[in-house]
């Protein structure tokens, strides 16, 4: 089946992007990527007519540097990118009978009375209850639009990790940080969840998925296995949510999400995702045998 297969990454020069093409190289998969704008529909036309691609990944849109509260001050752009091009990509693909896999964020909640911390997690037919940084109002927007597409699979990803310390790692973000909230969230290490990315494309899967390791985590938790596993002498201090609300531009989301729906249908490919505190160890324990610091 997948020898057949040609793939083409949107965001090429993009983090999870270069992930995703040094993983399907090392699978003999063919794979080109580019940095096409996705809101110019000639261009992608192009791009899709020159490549002939059986499957899109779509791993681009504005995410903000050096975070979320870039968009406040670039809503024109940060639109363009997360909803206009989103869209525009998914529809090109759909008049081409292209799959496509759109690599979402599960950013658009945020914790309540149905849904405490300790709680159940958010399923994937919940409505959007976040819309404290406008980063995740596009988010939640766009994917009632693209849920609609016969051809598009949505991946909500949160806090993702990967097995470096690159500037893009949620770990390496809330290590830098003077202080940091502790409070429970779904994660997604990218070793673990990219592979399953690739095996539900290859299948055309279609929908949505809270695509997190199962279970939530505290920041303490994490830069506590990174302190045990990584950096011994790493040190940190907690604020509280007021505190931070104080020195940011956005609001941000804090939530668990279900991975049910996600585990029961990799179950399906014989592929297991592990838990979320499992994962961080084996996460920093790669870490520590590849010399990271």
């Amino acid at each position: 089946m997948s020898s057949e297969n040609v793939f083409l990454i949107w965001g090429g020069e993009g983090w999870v992007a270069g992930h995703l093409k040094t993983l399907l190289e090392s699978q003999g998969k063919k794979v080109f990527s580019t940095t096409v704008r996705m809101q110019n529909r000639e261009a992608v036309i192009a791009e899709l007519d020159k490549y002939k691609p059986t499957h899109v990944l779509n791993a681009a849109g504005s995410t903000g540097r050096p975070n979320v509260d870039w968009c406040e001050d670039h809503k024109e752009e940060t639109i363009r990118n997360n909803v206009i091009g989103t869209i525009n990509l998914a529809d090109c693909c759909y008049e081409k009978g292209i799959h496509i896999t759109v690599f979402a964020t599960g950013c658009i909640y945020a914790y309540n009375d149905s849904h405490p911390i300790g709680g159940p997690g958010f399923l994937e037919t919940d409505k959007a209850n976040f819309d404290g940084s406008f980063y995740s109002e596009t988010k939640a927007h766009v994917e009632e639009i693209m849920k609609n597409y016969s051809n598009c699979l949505i991946l909500r990803l949160r806090m993702p990790v990967s097995d470096d310390l690159h500037s893009r790692n949620f770990v390496t973000k809330i290590a830098k940080y003077e202080r940091v909230v502790d409070i429970p969230n779904s994660n997604t290490i990218l070793h673990d969840l990219l592979p399953a990315s690739i095996l539900m494309a290859e299948h055309k899967d279609t929908g949505i998925y809270n695509f997190t390791n199962p279970g939530a985590i505290s920041h303490n938790e994490v830069l506590s296995l990174f302190k045990e596993y990584v950096r011994p002498d790493f040190t940190w201090k907690n604020f509280t949510l007021d505190e931070q609300a104080k020195v940011i531009k956005a609001g941000r989301s804090n939530c668990k999400l279900d991975t049910t729906k996600l585990v029961n249908k990799l179950k399906e490919y014989k592929y297991e995702v592990p838990e979320i505190h499992e994962a961080y160890k084996g996460c920093f324990q790669r870490m520590a045998a590849a010399g990271v610091k």
